[in-house]
């Protein structure tokens, strides 16, 4: 998008941002501490800038432009950029933030991690909202369109170029039983293991993965019962059936006890899980979104070291 400067100035770019993230002029105005009036004015100011209407009335709600959706992203990223352009972490108090962070990750991580970042986030910085989403099918730009603000998760190879991926934690997986299950309590040899009926989670409904390849070159094949979309539905039904489920063995645990599950050693070795940090280059240097990585980060040691 190309602004001549004596026809949008960075006041109107931080109105129609707020405008097209609100998608009403009230909510604006609210966002942005303005009357209702000065608003209509400034929407007024952005439309004679850009030829376009920019958001139009649809019912009782205002809808977005075609020309507004195609410069959304653009424009939140500029105002993204100016902002961290005149401020610098030392001015940073986090007391003062206002706005929201959106996280996604899968609905276990979410389980374990987003009590205590909430209380984390309430304490040092009450204006901020975080909303999580959780995985969805596999869209490696929502980053890039600023839908997402941090990925939280197993992030692989072939990332876009201005993906920006830190190591959270390695873990493992490791089998868990209810406590009634013939195998809870002992160890358990590779013919047992593969024989326990079992249940695995996976949110495309996959029926085979490493651990089949693993056992296929034993000769061996595993009793799968089914599947379930998330780590939590799995471990509630263990919880209440004589099925083998899995989990990561640390971020896990303090939903594994909650749920009073025994663990069961699996028999031979499974590949790590590597959970990581994912965000778009833009947010590099931001302040508030360094504190945003740095605070899950210390969430997660935290949980990690009960």
């Amino acid at each position: 998008m190309r602004l001549v400067q004596s026809r949008m100035d960075l006041n109107l770019l931080i109105a129609l941002d707020a405008l097209l993230e609100e998608g009403s002029v009230t909510g604006a105005a609210e966002r942005l501490h303005l009357s209702g009036p000065a608003m209509s004015r400034t929407l007024g100011r952005i439309r004679k800038a850009l030829g376009d209407p920019v958001l139009v009335r649809s019912g009782r709600a205002m809808a977005p432009t075609p020309r507004a959706l195609a410069i959304r992203a653009e424009v939140h990223e500029l105002v993204q950029r100016a902002q961290t352009l005149f401020s610098a972490d030392d001015d940073l108090d986090v007391a003062t933030l206002s706005g929201s962070f959106t996280l996604q990750a899968d609905e276990g991580t979410v389980a374990v991690l987003a009590g205590p970042l909430l209380e984390h986030v309430a304490r040092e910085a009450p204006g901020v909202t975080l909303r999580f989403l959780g995985e969805g099918p596999r869209d490696d730009y929502l980053l890039r369109r600023d839908t997402v603000d941090l990925e939280i998760g197993v992030i692989g190879p072939g990332q876009p170029p201005e993906t920006r991926v830190e190591l959270l934690l390695e873990d493992r997986f490791v089998s868990v039983v209810r406590p009634e299950h013939p195998l809870a309590g002992r160890d358990v040899t590779l013919d047992e293991w593969a024989g326990a009926v079992q249940i695995t989670s996976t949110r495309r409904g996959r029926v085979s993965g490493p651990i089949d390849e693993l056992l296929a070159e034993t000769g061996r094949a595993r009793r799968l019962a089914g599947t379930v979309p998330t780590v939590t539905a799995a471990l509630m039904i263990v919880q209440e059936a004589d099925l083998l489920g899995f989990a990561a063995e640390r971020l896990h645990r303090r939903l594994m006890d909650r749920l009073g599950l025994v663990r069961v050693p699996v028999p031979f070795e499974l590949p790590p899980l590597v959970l990581s940090l994912g965000w778009h280059a833009r947010y590099d240097a931001d302040p508030a979104h360094a504190w945003l990585r740095r605070s899950v980060r210390d969430v997660i040691t935290g949980i990690l070291e009960e």
